[in-house]
């Protein structure tokens, strides 16, 4: 591992801890160069599927653009980053469950738009908005009501 303050390769691990639910490794390093610590995350590389996008172009699944457009959707919301971690975590569990070689980014975001609404509703007409582009305001008012007819009958029970 290469110090990020000298740029040398000779280092060791100090201390290891399980982190993240068990699923990413931990280490706290210190660079034998500057005598400078530093800490690094392990996960598993899971074998993810091709993402194919509206204009047909395929490219590898990044859970940092989807965390990228979460961020977005839930700037000044009460929402903690663990909880957004998590949320990519079971998007990316899901879909090496399914096993499939490709997937519509369309159903990436259907997913993300579905644990969102549980999330924070807020956020989630802010990332609906951009990720299904209305073209006008009656579409984006016909989202709303759905919202608050399901808000309304989660209320009821």
């Amino acid at each position: 591992m290469k110090c990020p303050f000298c740029g040398s390769l000779d280092n060791k691990v100090t201390d290891s801890r399980l982190s993240q639910g068990d699923e990413v490794i931990r280490r706290r390093r210190e660079c034998e160069g500057c005598a400078r610590r530093f800490t690094t995350y392990e996960r598993i590389e899971l074998v993810l599927p091709m993402v194919v996008k509206k204009d047909g172009r395929r490219e590898a699944f990044d859970r940092l653009k989807v965390l990228a457009g979460l961020r977005r959707a839930c700037e000044k919301r009460p929402i903690a980053t663990d909880a957004l971690d998590a949320l990519v975590d079971h998007i990316e569990r899901a879909l090496v469950e399914k096993g499939d070689k490709e997937v519509d980014s369309s159903a990436i975001g259907e997913q993300v738009m579905q644990r969102l609404r549980e999330i924070d509703q807020v956020a989630y007409v802010r990332f609906a908005s951009v990720y299904r582009s209305f073209r006008d305001i009656h579409e984006f008012m016909d989202e709303l009501s759905q919202l608050l007819t399901s808000k309304t009958k989660q209320g009821d029970e």
